[in-house]
């Protein structure tokens, strides 16, 4: 008899690529998602990590920049370029001396 096994709808499984596009995701889960996905970066080697936030009305914005503020892993942050989503975009260098 084969087993079943229970699939959370909840999960989401992003890439651990580098850029974590925030635009399908909720304000309040954005502060836990970004210092996990910082966290899952770090245990495979990416130091560089490009978020999307939107240039909308800057709540995502803010909200990244406190977590990457905050963040113990953080080295830098800034505004992406114009080749890399302008001010809809930020760019965080993470510690490699952090890396999991």
């Amino acid at each position: 008899m084969p087993s079943e096994q229970k699939v959370d709808e909840n999960v989401i499984e992003l890439p651990i690529d580098g850029t974590l596009d925030l635009h399908t995701f909720h304000p309040k889960d954005v502060k836990q998602l970004v210092a996990d996905y910082i966290e899952e970066c770090l245990q495979n080697g990416i130091f560089n990590v490009r978020i999307i936030h939107g240039k909308g009305t800057g709540t995502l914005r803010r909200i990244v920049h406190s977590v990457l503020n905050s963040h113990p892993d953080v080295s830098s942050y800034k505004l992406a370029g114009e080749d890399g989503g302008s001010w809809g975009a930020t760019i965080a260098t993470l510690k490699q001396n952090s890396a999991k």
